[in-house]
């Protein structure tokens, strides 16, 4: 049943943000610095409100979710958690309205476990992100998933706060 309810409001988030969608494409452009924490926009007060109104919030926070291209996991975990549901959702709906653009999904993993586990553990992961997409509408010949396990590491560093950074899956548009 707690499946179904988050189904059925993915489904209702995906066709609000695709209604809202323009003409144009939007491809984000990847930031240098992502990192898995939730920040205030610049300006907001401590309700995290500009004075915008209510529509231009809901396209800023459609703005901000897009530019996110990062879904992080727990450790050997392929499971969706809600902050990454919400980029999910955006990106689903951004590319429900355009049906133009395709993407691949790459799987990520820290360094511990062999070679053969993280491979496999990233390919979950990316899959994990394609069928959410695909529940969202977005055509499964649009998305292709590849895992590097741990050979695309974003930080060396040998600590749980580099193995979080790693633990992702990329979504990197064509």
């Amino acid at each position: 049943m707690q499946n179904r309810r988050h189904l059925v409001t993915s489904l209702f988030i995906a066709l609000v943000l695709a209604g809202c969608a323009g003409e144009q494409a939007v491809k984000p452009e990847p930031t240098a610095t992502e990192a898995p924490s939730a920040q205030t926009a610049p300006g907001a007060d401590k309700t995290g409100t500009t004075g915008l109104s209510l529509s231009e919030r809901e396209r800023q926070r459609r703005a901000e979710l897009l530019a996110q291209r990062r879904i992080y996991f727990a450790f050997d975990s392929s499971t969706i958690d809600d902050e990454a549901r919400a980029i999910i959702e955006a990106h689903a709906a951004n590319l429900v309205a355009n049906r133009q653009i395709s993407l691949t999904l790459d799987g990520n993993c820290d360094e511990r476990g062999s070679r053969e586990y993280n491979l496999a553990l990233g390919e979950r992961r990316a899959q994990a992100v394609e069928k959410m997409m695909k529940v969202l509408g977005v055509s499964g010949n649009r998305i292709k998933t590849v895992s590097y396990g741990e050979e695309k590491p974003v930080c060396q560093e040998h600590n749980e706060s580099c193995w979080r950074q790693n633990r992702r899956a990329e979504i990197v548009y064509k």
